[in-house]
Order: structure tokens, then C-alpha cells, then sequence
């Protein structure tokens, strides 16, 4: 399936630490031109090369040789043609003089010009490095521009790209000791509208600093809501006391996407897609950032771009976004959203006083699971009984013998106080006195029954001086899958920032990493068990009859949606895209359009349930609070979205 990448808003771009001799211009030409050439195989837009790259950065004093400088331009201009040839905008390193004095910069080629040079600004003179010893600061520049070849050349420090083809790609340069700067130049370059930094390195190798390396390139990416793209200088500049590693990166808005090997013998290329996209999208969702402003002007320079149709995007995608991917993230994860709800549980119990309890609903299903599993947790942090939490049971037509097992076994072995309460009768009683028939299953027969639980819910926190937890997590919320006036509400709503994928993960993980015995064996037939309101009679053998991911689609599924949704705000077409690749061949095109068809709609269409939630932790970048993350008219029309879903279905169907 070929990607039009900028189509997508993807700037594929590339850092390469090439093979290089110092002061072999020659030589370094030709490495880079077996890069520029490995890059274009690649497809990419954008690559960034080390710090003086042309001659080496290690010459030192022969910097001030003519036949160094006047060779350096001579490479340059074979590296022209090149750019035109693969269709790609290349940024190199060599030493510039203008005006009587010498800079250390950076070329920017692209469609076989020069489209300008940008000087370095901060010049490192402590310990291994004397640059002014050779070097002007580009602050101190002379001239706005050079001649070179007839031609005049923009120069100097307010440079910007202009990448036409990918609505606000704009491209800004630094140069090493400009990122290491408490005022880097970067940071007025994103203000200026940079969307893409470039900084071409030559960072020399000691014990621990390329930990810090990575957190500074990390950290200015996320800091100026952009990508940045870092190229640095491989082990074949190390001479005399000093040894480099080649520690490329390409970082976006705080996530490193590519990262190189370092102290490779051979030249290294890193390859990344930068959503562009994403960063406007972020930016526009960032008051601070748009409170700011660069405080000086800037010049623009426009380059085409060549359109790039690929086969993959290269950046990490996962089809589980809530849920990390290594072990040690996911532990991580789970503790820390563990702690976050027993915390906030444990604040809220306190404001209404010592001897208030919890009331929890619990049906043997992941939600209720992990409500139930918090509230215990939160009882040992104060130093309470566990007694004081109240698990309630209240089977009715749709329970199974399964999950009311699961549920009652796991309070009894929590050593909470089990109540079991059947609602057969109540309900029964019900739809007779609104003369509904008993027979007719229906919304409103499934509705009395969420109705009925809840006001037993809220009925024994008010008779126990508790409060009335929550259970219905993120999902179900998007996707309006909770009865209004029934499990809509709660005095506190424990799960509501967290998404069905992570509960489920969570779960699992409470089961392999906090309980044993017992408590851990229920937990793992819960995971097991198939989501379902339980809202019908079981199958004659007594097997849940409501799945809810027959009826809705997969929650893996919905949960992607929902990230890139409400996380990126990315389009229908977009995010129809991102799940393919995701999920690859387990779900179709047709079942994936379908699916986030029924997302839109519901989304849109149980806007009101949202507009009044109980209060509840806010755990993950994506919630849903009326208060604070999601502001959203209860009467808005989906019509825009749906109408981009119709065109996708129709233009899937001309090529089948």
C-alpha cells in the first residue's frame, strides 16, 4: 500500500555520521555522496551530516590554510548536482570566510543551489575545544549575504526553509554548542516557525555524555514543539586526545524516533518520518507556546520538495498506544497509574472524613476489577480495614455463573465486605409498574437493570457513610457505552482516565506482579473472560450472550482511534492510514473504516454524557473531563467526519 508522504504531512529525514578522512576533502565528498545516494534509496527529504563535514572538524590551525577553504568550496559544488539529481535538501558543514573573518557553518543544498549558510553562534572554549581560536560567532556576522559563483547567497543566523509541499514544514539550522547554550538559537527558530531543527555536530565522546546528549536533544524537541534532527561526527575525527562516536538522533516533541549506533567503523544513516502534522497540531493545543515570540525578523527561502511515495512509515507506531511496548516501561506504567488512583482515592476520602468507606459495584469484568483492586490498595496506604470497602454483587438476568464467581471469590479473598444483592426481582417489579414487558429485551429492559444497580450503589454509601465508586473507564465514555442515570454515575469516578486497553494491562499486571495464589489465578480468568455488560440471559449453556467487541469492534481498535483522535487530532484518512499499518493483516480495510465509523458517530452522539461527569483522576495525556481536557458542544454534528469516511469507502471501492 505506497504512503504519499507529504500528503500525510510526513517529512521523511535522515542523519548520517559518514566515514571521513580530516582534511581529505576529496575523500569526504565521496563518502557523502555514497550517502546522499543511500538516502535518496531511502526516499528521504531532509539529511543533515555532521559539523564540518567537508574538511573534518578536527583540523584545527588548518583551518587558516587557503588551499583547506578553497578545497572545501570546490567539494561543495559537486555535491550540487547531486540534490537536484535525488530530489533531496542535504545540510553539510564546512568553514566560511567573509569579510576577513573565518565561520564555522552550515550549507543548505537543495534542487542544485546553495540556498544558504548559516554561521554557528556559540563557540566552545573550555577544556578540548578552542573554536574562537579559528572561529567568528555568527552574531557577530558582517554581512546578510556572499557571493559565490555570480550568485548571491543568504547568510547568517535568521534563516528559514520554507519546505513547500507539507504545509508548515519549516526548516531552522544550529550548529553542536548551539544546543548546549543556555539561549539556543533553536528556540527563537521554533518561535519564528521552525517546525524542523537541524544541528550538525561534532560532539566528542566521555563517559556519561551521551546520556545527557540524548536528554538535551529530547528536551528541545519537546521544549519548542518540533522535530530535531541531530547529526554528529563518527570515529574517524578522533585524533590526539579526543574520540567521537557518531551519536545521531532525530527527536519529535520529546520522543526519540531514530538513534544511532555508536562508534561505528563505517558510515551510519538514521532514518525517521516527522509528522509535521502532529507539531502544528500540538502547537495550536499549547497557550504557552503560542504566548511567545521570536524577537527579531526572520528571512524565508522556499524549496520544493519532490513527492516521495513509500511503502512504510518509519517511525514507531504502535497498535496499543496506552500501553508501552518493553517490559520496563510497562511496569513503570501500571505503578505509576496504580499510584495515581489509590493517591487521589485516598485525597478524596479524606476531605469527606476518617470514617468514610467505598462502595464499589463489582460484576466480574475488567472495570470493576480494577475499581475494587485500587480501593483495597488505598485502604492499606491510609492504614484502614479493608473492611471498609463494600463490594456489591447484584446478579441479575444477564449474570453468569462465571463472572459472579469471579466476583464474589476475589472480595472474599481481598477481605473486603461482600454484599450480594440480586436485582431479578426489583427489576421484574420495575417494568411492570412502567408496564414494560419482561420479554421484550430492549434498551429500556438493559438500561433498568444499569439504573437499578446504581441507585443500590448510591442508596447503601449514603446508609454506610461511604462513597460510591465509579467503575466505567476512557472507552466507554468516547464511545457513550454506559446508561445515563446508571452507570453514568458515581460520587467518584476511579477509572474515567483510563482506557479499556490499559485497564486490561493493568489488571494482568496486578495478577503476574502484586497478587499470587489465589487473588491471582481470578484475576487471569477476569482478563480472560469476554467484555459484556451482562444486560441479556446467558446462552443455554450459560455463556455471556453480549459481547460488547461483537456489538462495538474491538477495544484495541476504538482505544487506537481514541489516541490519535483526541492525542493528534489527526483526520479520518490519517488515522484510517496510521491503523492499517498498526494492525496490518488482523482486521481489513473495510472492517477498520467501518469501525471508526461507528467511532465518530458514537462519539459525537454521547457528547452529553461527558458534558456531566462525576469527578474522577486524570491519569494520561488523553481525557475526557468537562472541566479541564474536552470541551465539545453536545449538539455539534459529525456530518464533516463522516462525509470523509464515505469519500475513503468510495475510493476503496473504484480500485477494488
Amino acid at each position: 500500500m505506497p504512503i504519499a508522504l507529504h500528503e500525510f504531512g510526513f517529512l521523511r529525514s535522515a542523519a548520517v555520521s559518514p566515514e571521513l578522512r580530516i582534511a581529505d576533502v576529496s575523500f569526504n565528498v565521496a563518502r557523502i555522496s555514497e550517502a546522499l545516494h543511500a538516502a535518496a534509496q531511502e526516499q528521504c527529504d531532509l539529511v543533515v551530516f555532521p559539523e564540518l563535514c567537508l574538511t573534518g572538524y578536527s583540523c584545527a590551525d588548518l583551518f587558516t590554510e587557503t588551499a583547506l577553504r578553497r578545497d572545501a568550496w570546490q567539494g561543495l559544488q559537486r555535491l550540487l548536482p547531486l540534490t537536484e539529481h535525488y530530489g533531496l535538501v542535504a545540510i553539510v558543514g564546512l568553514p566560511v570566510e567573509l569579510a576577513g573573518r573565518l565561520f564555522n557553518c552550515a550549507a543548505v543544498l537543495a534542487n542544485g543551489r546553495l540556498c544558504g549558510i548559516i554561521p554557528k553562534s556559540v563557540l566552545p572554549s573550555t577544556g578540548e575545544f578552542y573554536e574562537p581560536r579559528w572561529f567568528t560567532s555568527g552574531s557577530n556576522a558582517p554581512a546578510a549575504q556572499l557571493e559565490w559563483n555570480g550568485s548571491t547567497v543568504p547568510f547568517g543566523t535568521d534563516l528559514l526553509f520554507r519546505l513547500e509541499g507539507i504545509p508548515e514544514a519549516v526548516l531552522a539550522v544550529e550548529l553542536c554548542e548551539d544546543l548546549w547554550a543556555a539561549d539556543r538559537p533553536s528556540t527563537a527558530h521554533a518561535l519564528a516557525g521552525a517546525t524542523v531543527l537541524a544541528n550538525l555536530s561534532a560532539s566528542n565522546e566521555v563517559l556519561g555524555k551521551a546520556a545527557y546528549r540524548r536528554l538535551l536533544v529530547q528536551a528541545q524537541s519537546g521544549g519548542c514543539i518540533a522535530a530535531y534532527v541531530y547529526a554528529s561526527a563518527g570515529v574517524w575525527e578522533s585524533t590526539t586526545d579526543m574520540v567521537f562516536s557518531g551519536h545521531s538522533l532525530i527527536a519529535e516533541n520529546g520522543t526519540i524516533l531514530a538513534e544511532s549506533q555508536r562508534f561505528r567503523l563505517e558510515t551510519e544513516l538514521i532514518v525517521a518520518d516527522i509528522d509535521i502534522e502532529r507539531l502544528c497540531n500540538d502547537r495550536l493545543r499549547s497557550p504557552s507556546f503560542a504566548q511567545q515570540r521570536a524577537h527579531r525578523p526572520y528571512r524565508s527561502i522556499s524549496i520544493a520538495l519532490r513527492e516521495r511515495s513509500v511503502e512504510d512509515l518509519r517511525r514507531p507506531l504502535s497498535a496499543t498506544p496506552f500501553v508501552p511496548q518493553s517490559p520496563q516501561e510497562q511496569a513503570q506504567r501500571a505503578e505509576e497509574i496504580f499510584a495515581i488512583q489509590t493517591r487521589a482515592l485516598a485525597r478524596r476520602l479524606l476531605h469527606v472524613g476518617t470514617g468514610t468507606g467505598v462502595v464499589v459495584g463489582i460484576s466480574g469484568g475488567l472495570d470493576s476489577t480494577l475499581a475494587l483492586l485500587v480501593a483495597t490498595a488505598t485502604m492499606d496506604l491510609l492504614g484502614w480495614e479493608r473492611r471498609r470497602v463494600h463490594a456489591v454483587s447484584m446478579p441479575g438476568p444477564g449474570s453468569t455463573e462465571r463472572t459472579q464467581h469471579n466476583a464474589q471469590r476475589l472480595a472474599q479473598e481481598l477481605g473486603v465486605t461482600l454484599h450480594v444483592i440480586p436485582i431479578t426481582a426489583a427489576l421484574a417489579q420495575h417494568l411492570r409498574d412502567i408496564g414494560h414487558p419482561e420479554e421484550l429485551h430492549d434498551t429500556t429492559y438493559e438500561n433498568a437493570q444499569a439504573r437499578e444497580r446504581t441507585q443500590i450503589l448510591l442508596d447503601l454509601a449514603n446508609q454506610l457513610h461511604a462513597i460510591a465508586l465509579g467503575t466505567g473507564d476512557l472507552s466507554e465514555l468516547a464511545l457513550g457505552w454506559c446508561t445515563y442515570g446508571g452507570d453514568h454515575l458515581s460520587m467518584y469516578g476511579i477509572n474515567a482516565g483510563i482506557p479499556k486497553t490499559l485497564v486490561r494491562f493493568i489488571v494482568q499486571w496486578c495478577a503476574e506482579h502484586v497478587f499470587s495464589g489465589t487473588v491471582s489465578e481470578l484475576l487471569r480468568d477476569i482478563c480472560a473472560t469476554p467484555i459484556s455488560p451482562e444486560l441479556l440471559p446467558p446462552t443455554p449453556d450459560g455463556q455471556i450472550r453480549q459481547a460488547t467487541e461483537e456489538l462495538l469492534g474491538p477495544f484495541e481498535v476504538h482505544d487506537f482511534f481514541l489516541f490519535h483522535v483526541l492525542r493528534y487530532h489527526y483526520s479520518p484518512r490519517k488515522i484510517l492510514l496510521l491503523a492499517r499499518l498498526a494492525f496490518g493483516e488482523r482486521y481489513s480495510s473495510e472492517q477498520l473504516l467501518g469501525w471508526l465509523q461507528l467511532f465518530y458517530e458514537r462519539f459525537f452522539a454521547h457528547q452529553f454524557k461527558r458534558s456531566c461527569l462525576p469527578d474522577g483522576p486524570k491519569v494520561g495525556t488523553v481525557a475526557l473531563s468537562p472541566r479541564g481536557d474536552w470541551r465539545m458542544p453536545s449538539d455539534a454534528t459529525c456530518a464533516l467526519w463522516l462525509a470523509e469516511l464515505e469519500q475513503l469507502r468510495r475510493e476503496a471501492h473504484s480500485t477494488a
